[in-house]
């Protein structure tokens, strides 16, 4: 239960910091990361239930996401496209 008020503080209070990172509720279903790739295909499904908020921060920022200072703050345009990865530069996560 204490992770899950961890999942609910990392999506309400850290999700708005992030640019490109967008949660959809399921009602019912356990809280994951859904990797899309830039066709929108499915790239990978990463549980969040028993991690703790500052461990997910770590992994979307290693991921790639840029984190903003405050909501409203302009994206940098060398980030506009985080996290993807251009053609020719191989993914920090050889999994992905």
């Amino acid at each position: 239960l204490n992770r899950l008020k961890e999942v609910k503080a990392f999506v309400t209070q850290d999700i708005p910091l992030y640019h490109n990172l967008v949660m959809k509720h399921l009602p019912g279903a356990d809280p994951e990361l859904v990797l899309l790739g830039h066709r929108y295909e499915e790239l990978e499904r990463i549980p969040l239930s028993e991690m703790t908020r500052e461990e997910i921060n770590e992994l979307v920022q290693e991921l790639g996401f840029y984190r903003k200072a405050a909501p409203d703050e302009p994206v940098p345009p060398e980030h506009l496209q985080a996290p993807a990865k251009s053609a020719e530069g191989a993914p920090d996560r050889p999994d992905l």
